[in-house]
């Protein structure tokens, strides 16, 4: 059984920075995608949107509220895929979750049953 577990969440003000991280036991991370989605407070869990992915190979999309402001990157090594976070906004403020799943032609798919419990995120003054 996979455990993933998100950290790094908190409060910070308007134009600040975080970085997620997002550690996964067992030695399937390398071989899948890794994904960063995110719930607004009061939107349902099937409203989770996805933020940003990043492949086994490295290859990395985003949403295009976040592109050049939030960077994926991943370390095998240590099982960890990271969110860094810049020039935050009070819209961004939401409950992130990691998640493992795969890629095929360009669209990445969750698996179910590998969430997190999330980790949650605050933008405001």
């Amino acid at each position: 059984q996979v455990q993933i577990v998100e950290s790094g969440g908190g409060l910070v003000q308007p134009g600040g920075s975080l970085r997620l991280s997002c550690a996964a036991s067992g030695s399937i991370f390398r071989h899948f995608a890794m994904g960063w989605y995110r719930q607004a407070p009061g939107k349902q869990r099937e409203l989770r949107e996805l933020v940003a992915f990043i492949t086994s190979g490295g290859t990395t999309n985003y949403q295009d509220s976040v592109k050049g402001r939030f960077t994926i990157s991943r370390d095998n090594a240590k099982n960890t895929v990271y969110l860094q976070m810049n020039s935050l906004k009070p819209e961004d403020t939401a409950d992130y979750y990691c998640n493992v799943g795969d890629y095929a032609s360009g669209t990445y798919f969750p698996k179910a049953g590998y969430w997190g419990q999330g980790t949650r995120v605050t933008v405001s003054s």
